[in-house]
């Protein structure tokens, strides 16, 4: 009996498990294989794709010597990092007024930050570029790092006001029976609880900001300042000729630092995601 369960459970459980970790994680090795391979082994189609026959460290060597990579990874850590802390900021203060201070509109001024996140980015970055053309920013990292908390904060809003609604609210006002103010409050009572909340919109705003490809391709073209994703394709990709090697190499560079942060915070991401959608 024992040993039907087992086996029911590795066909059930473990079997389905194991090959949708093979299909999730194929581009990650895919990745891991071509940086090694030359492109004499690459473009050798008699060759079994799926091993490395003569590994070689030129596409690396390549990425951090022909190309500015380093300074691509300082600026997109620099474009994520402010973009995070200020659509943080910005998200905390939106969801904390619109949830406790409870007013007239405050229901449809929810729906229409979290409606507003819906809106297209192909069709705001046209008047967004305007606007960073009329305050000189054009060709700046600043330009990203106003625009980026655009489609964050609505987001990252709505998130935070689904979890502000699992703490109660009879221990805001025991606390300000007790004299606190609304400020102390809010430091002392609500950031502390919702930690879990804002880890998990900080680790949402951190990706996107570090993934983000369209504002960053029409508001930057200097070299020296442009961000990961659009360095790889614009340096790399030179007319019809693929640099396959550096760029899988520069791929999974960028992609670590992101695994990193979910590896580390993955348990209050998920806490997170349950506050904002148990209600």
């Amino acid at each position: 009996m024992v040993g039907e369960r087992f086996g029911s459970k590795i066909v059930k459980f473990y079997i389905p498990l194991i090959l949708y970790l093979m299909f999730l994680l194929f581009p990650f090795y895919w990745m891991f294989n071509t940086v090694f391979k030359s492109d004499k082994e690459l473009y050798n189609l008699d060759l079994n794709p799926l091993y490395i026959h003569t590994p070689t460290f030129d596409n690396i060597f390549y990425l951090f010597s022909e190309t500015i990579f380093l300074r691509w990874m300082y600026n997109t850590f620099f474009v994520a990092i402010l973009s995070t802390a200020i659509s943080l900021a910005a998200s905390l203060l939106a969801a904390y007024a619109i949830q406790r201070i409870r007013y007239k509109t405050s229901g449809p001024t929810g729906v229409a930050i979290f409606l507003a996140y819906l809106v297209p980015q192909t069709i705001l970055f046209i008047p967004l570029a305007h606007v960073i053309f009329k305050l000189r920013l054009w060709d700046s990292l600043w330009s990203l790092v106003l625009t980026y908390p655009t489609f964050l904060i609505p987001f990252c809003t709505w998130l935070l006001m689904g979890y502000f609604k699992s703490i109660p609210k009879e221990m805001e006002e025991c606390a300000m029976i007790d004299g606190a103010s609304r400020i102390k409050v809010f430091r002392r009572i609500i950031l502390p609880l919702c930690l879990p909340g804002i880890f998990s919109a900080g680790i949402f705003c951190f990706t996107l900001s570090w993934n983000e490809f369209i504002y960053a391709l029409a508001f930057i073209s200097m070299t020296s300042s442009k961000t990961v994703p659009i360095g790889l394709v614009t340096e790399l990709v030179r007319g019809d000729v693929y640099h396959w090697g550096p760029l899988m190499a520069g791929a999974l560079c960028a992609s670590l630092p992101v695994a990193l942060v979910y590896s580390f915070f993955v348990e209050h991401y998920v806490a997170g995601l349950t506050g904002a959608l148990k209600e």
